[in-house]
């Protein structure tokens, strides 16, 4: 086996229980992911949430023993397409999942479609699939890129900003989230920049920023990206100008540890909070931190409900997972309890659900964390929906 892949397997306890399963009957995901460079922590989280529910599903998924194969992207497109080529070829998984980065997703996604193996995005959500690219092999257990800032672009009108600045890294997700923002915006978009992906100074944005005579910044900067830009924003003084906004993953608890308390105050967007008041998501939230010692980002309860989506459509198809009708329909009717409530698949197999308000406070422990302040787009479908012409 390839040195950059890590076996979690079922106990042998479990193949037992399994009755007349053989060596070879059991689920094998995929999981490739970002665990290195600047967005490593993304990838560690959907990880450490995938693997949890695997856990609370007794090492099982769908009843069936499982393996999950753990792989480093090296937030490369190569790197990953190289990786998959062995888990599609070599490990022979029955799914795939994991991915952070949307350039990554779009350079595996065909050779994964053209194997016929059903992946499940845990964060990348590219336009592309969500419209004409549509695949019956792609389904997301997260969001599509626009649609957290669709809502982030709601709150900033709504808050009554006249001028902002915009900054994303210059890639398909940077281009997505910044489209998402000013779908929903109506005011002056003073600034647009687009940054390297894997950029940690932003000294050039900041003077730009200085001069542009934004009211308020909206920024896509995930992982070790965000936790850079807001020090430096924060340490030039202008949070005092002007009213910084974000997606979820930009103002996350991964971000808020590394930042501490100049994240006080900043509001963003999210499908999910660690706080909402429902059965799944609090067990998911008390047992993560309980695994792992801190609390869960977006990444970790998307990583969660990918494994749930699973579990829940093997189970429904008793564990044929060689029938792919059969899959692909349990997989459309998404036969699992959400971390985030209420969630249905569109036809081009993205959700439609709500996306919520959250912001940076000091909670009653004194933790520097979220809190869920609202709705702000209830049931939300993703702009693209309407090109998908989902094949058969």
């Amino acid at each position: 086996m390839h040195p950059s892949l890590r076996l979690i397997t079922a106990a042998a306890v479990l193949a037992c229980l399994a009755g007349a399963a053989q060596a070879d009957d059991k689920i094998k995901v995929g999981l490739l992911t970002t665990l290195s460079g600047p967005g490593s922590a993304l990838g560690i989280d959907i990880r450490d949430g995938f693997e949890l529910a695997v856990k609370h599903s007794g090492g099982q998924l769908g009843g069936v023993p499982a393996e999950v194969i753990v792989a480093d992207d090296q937030m490369s497109p190569d790197a990953a397409k190289q990786t998959a080529d062995r888990l599609l070829k070599r490990e022979k998984v029955d799914f795939m999942t994991g991915i952070v980065f949307s350039n990554i997703m779009l350079a595996v996604g065909q050779p994964v479609f053209q194997s016929k193996t059903f992946y499940i995005s845990a964060n990348a959500g590219p336009s592309q699939y969500a419209g004409e690219q549509c695949n019956p092999y792609f389904f997301s257990a997260s969001y599509q890129n626009d649609t957290i800032d669709e809502a982030a672009g709601k709150v900033v009108q709504a808050r009554g900003f006249k001028k902002v600045a915009l900054l994303a890294p210059n890639y398909p997700a940077g281009r997505d989230h910044l489209a998402g923002f000013k779908r929903f915006y109506e005011g002056e978009v003073v600034m647009e920049d687009y940054t390297q992906l894997n950029q940690l100074d932003y000294g050039a944005e900041l003077s730009k920023l200085r001069a542009s005579g934004a009211d308020a910044v909206f920024i896509f900067l995930p992982g070790g990206l965000g936790v850079n830009f807001i020090k430096q924003f924060v340490g030039a003084g202008l949070n005092q100008d002007m009213k910084l906004f974000a997606p979820g993953f930009s103002a996350d608890e991964d971000v808020i540890r590394a930042v501490g308390e100049p994240m006080l105050g900043i509001f963003n967007t999210s499908q999910w909070a660690h706080d909402m008041d429902n059965a799944a998501n609090k067990r998911f939230v008390a047992d993560f931190e309980k695994e792992y010692g801190r609390l869960p980002t977006m990444y970790a309860s998307q990583g969660y409900d990918a494994a749930r989506l699973i579990d829940g459509a093997v189970r429904k198809v008793g564990g044929k997972v060689e029938d792919k009708a059969a899959l692909r329909a349990a997989l459309e009717a998404a036969p699992f309890e959400s971390v985030r409530g209420a969630f249905k698949f569109d036809k081009n197999h993205y959700p439609v659900q709500s996306y919520y308000l959250r912001e940076v406070v000091k909670d009653a422990q004194g933790r520097v964390t979220n809190k869920l302040v609202g709705p702000v787009l209830e049931n939300h479908a993703d702009a693209y929906v309407g090109k998908c012409q989902m094949p058969s």
